[in-house]
């Protein structure tokens, strides 16, 4: 009998939770969100109809336990619970739970969940339905002696799992016998601190693998289809980095063989929901005809399922709630074979440093509005704007960059406009990066596997330094945020100063490079010199962070963001460009011309000056150290040194005033 669901608690945050919302809101459903202390003010509670305080930001003190997410539907009358993805998606107890308490539980049963649990299980009873695995070795018996026979007869190298969780935890490659237990010992260690559980699995390795995936769905009238594969082999330690659908290269014919596959690993556990079953291909000697191999299943819905529905069109949470309402899929097969169409691309766009081993980033974002976007092939999930923290507490993705297009060049271009056109800063992303990979010719050319991040390092994980022109535009975008900021008469906009020529210097750090760039303001224009090299340039106009102007005659544009210190230029690639000293000849201003302050917080190692002392332009004044790093602050100009108050050792906030160098006074 089917039971319509008229309240859904979405018991999860950020975009996941805002996504689901958006499908209720379409079909009238209200949504009841949850929330930790932090998530206080964060956009899924804003867009939900209600909202309820579950705990402190610990996801094991709030998201994760059970009794204050089914005491929050109760309060607040919700029939079903949407679990999204992570936290208690892939919960077999907390479906269980769900069902005792009579809230619909809007995902599959517990006895899915734990047939896939453990992947030396999962694997065993793929066999047993048919569906190709991996050669290896699955069994109970863990001891290093049958280890290394298992590994002696499926062949060097081989891969070692953890049997439980995933995202690279508890995996090692191993290519020879002599690292065989090393690997066990570290594999078995880390599987038993991340998932609570010592057991491994060995495998055959790919040594040139696509991860190839396909979309399912059963209802719990027996149907079971699928919408279609997913590629998902640009990876970044074995997580996914850029998702695309269908997978490029693919014969009709291994796509009909691997979606019967698919299909037939979720008839094999009675399958109700939204599932992926996740398929590792052997392409070394190229996709055509490759082998492929059942890897997992993920019971749940995944973060890449956009591009599915962008080529299907169809919405898959809105399946999700007819399915858990008892309805039967709303299409056979060949009706689904029959409406596919076009291709679609999606990045992650995380807060991480990928020019640093990928390393995660916090802050908060200055500049970003996912709402403006008004193309209906390109698409923005997230759950933050500006003004919004990127917090320790949670995975540091910002959003999910989606594109569309009636081939696969063009959805690349498509997506690669949108990464453009949707600037981010406060904080580090790799923005970056995924244009790099989207535009590189192998990625292009569909030549993808899951070690091409790491082949292409050299070119994808190298980015330019500031340019001339970068610290040009750096120092027009200061001038232009004073015109629309402030009632200063050096406001680029009147013409006070026609004919009557000002001059200023503004100078710039990028690392241990200081860049200074001379400024005489002409009529309504202005001179800039960087690098010994003038060009004329003039502002049109600056709205919205988009600064607008003309360079030696040529009209442009670019993205600026604009803050008290520092100057983020948002184009082919992004500079964030401190400005830790501004120079205006014949200011008053009480820091004096020649003010240098902190780049960022940090600590002071060495003072290699005093007050008094005369410095000459490029002399070492300080050595901080800030974020693991070591910098040197080095002089602008000579002068006489004067304010300096600290010592080695002291900690310093970031813009904080270390000393001013001063003109010479002249007896």
């Amino acid at each position: 009998m089917n039971k319509p669901i008229r309240k859904v608690l979405i018991a999860n945050r950020g975009e996941i939770a805002c996504r689901v919302i958006r499908t209720c809101r379409n079909q009238g459903i209200k949504t009841v969100a949850v929330y930790s202390e932090v998530d206080a003010n964060a956009q899924h509670v804003i867009q939900a109809d209600e909202a309820v305080m579950i705990g402190a930001a610990a996801a094991s003190e709030s998201y994760l336990v059970h009794d204050k997410i089914i005491d929050a539907a109760k309060r607040t009358g919700a029939d079903a619970i949407h679990p999204g993805y992570g936290f208690l998606s892939e919960n077999p107890e907390f479906a269980e739970r769900c069902e005792r308490e009579g809230i619909i539980f809007t995902g599959p049963s517990a006895a899915s969940m734990r047939a896939m649990a453990l992947k030396g299980a999962a694997k065993k009873l793929m066999e047993d339905a048919d569906v190709p695995v991996v050669p290896g070795y699955h069994g109970n018996d863990q001891s290093l002696e049958t280890m290394t026979k298992e590994a002696e007869r499926i062949g060097y190298p081989i891969l070692i799992k953890a049997v439980a969780g995933g995202g690279g935890k508890g995996m090692r490659m191993v290519y020879a016998a002599d690292e065989l237990e090393a690997a066990i010992e570290a594999a078995k260690r880390e599987g038993q601190n991340s998932f609570g559980n010592a057991d491994i699995l060995i495998e055959k390795l790919i040594q040139k693998p696509r991860h190839i995936e396909l979309q399912v769905f059963g209802d719990s009238h027996g149907n079971a289809v699928h919408l279609f594969e997913r590629d998902c082999s640009l990876q970044r330690r074995h997580q996914k980095v850029v998702e695309e659908a269908p997978a490029p290269g693919m014969s009709d014919e291994m796509r009909q063989a691997m979606g019967e596959a698919a299909v037939k690993a979720a008839k094999a556990i009675n399958y109700v929901g939204a599932g992926t079953v996740e398929f590792i291909v052997d392409v070394a000697n190229g996709l055509d005809n490759a082998p492929f191999y059942f890897m997992e299943m993920n019971t749940r819905l995944q973060v890449e399922h956009p591009v599915t529905e962008l080529i299907t069109h169809q919405d898959l949470v809105d399946w999700q709630i007819r399915i858990a309402e008892g309805h039967e899929i709303p299409f056979d097969q060949d009706d689904i074979n029959s409406f596919v169409s076009g291709h679609a691309v999606e990045v992650r766009l995380y807060a991480e440093d990928p020019y640093n081993n990928f390393s995660p980033a916090i802050g908060t974002l200055s500049v970003f509005d996912p709402y403006a976007l008004e193309n209906e092939d390109q698409r923005i999930d997230t759950g933050v704007i500006a003004g919004d923290d990127v917090s320790i507490h949670y995975d540091p993705m910002i959003a999910k960059l989606i594109a569309y297009g009636d081939d696969r060049e063009s959805a690349i271009d498509n997506l690669i406009s949108l990464i453009n056109t949707t600037p981010v800063t406060g904080l580090t992303t790799n923005r970056d990066f995924l244009i790099s990979a989207l535009d590189h010719d192998s990625f292009r050319a569909g030549d993808l596997y899951t070690g091409f991040i790491e082949d292409f390092s050299d070119t994808l994980l190298s980015k330019p330094a500031p340019s001339s022109n970068d610290y040009l535009l750096a120092a027009l975008s200061t001038l232009a945020s004073r015109s629309i900021m402030t009632d200063d008469p050096w406001s680029i906009q009147d013409s006070f100063r026609v004919n009557l020529p000002k001059t200023e210097t503004l100078t710039f750090i990028d690392g241990e490079d200081i860049k200074t760039a001379s400024i005489e303001a002409v009529g309504d224009a202005f001179k800039i010199t960087v690098d010994e090299h003038t060009s004329n340039v003039s502002v049109l106009s600056f709205e919205d962070n988009l600064l607008t102007f003309e360079l030696d005659g040529l009209r442009s544009s670019i993205f600026a963001d604009v803050q008290n210190d520092q100057v983020t230029l948002v184009g082919r690639y992004t500079q964030t460009i401190k400005r830790f000293l501004a120079e205006t000849a014949g200011s008053d201003d009480a820091d004096g011309p020649g003010a240098i302050t902190a780049p960022m917080p940090g600590k002071i190692l060495e003072i290699k000056t005093s007050n008094g002392a005369s410095v000459e332009k490029g002399d070492a004044l300080i050595v901080m150290e800030a974020m693991k790093m070591e910098q040197t602050l080095k002089a602008p100009r000579a002068g006489i040194v004067e304010g300096l108050n600290m010592k080695a050792n002291d900690q310093v906030s970031d813009g904080a005033i270390l000393l001013t160098i001063n003109d010479v006074t002249e007896e």
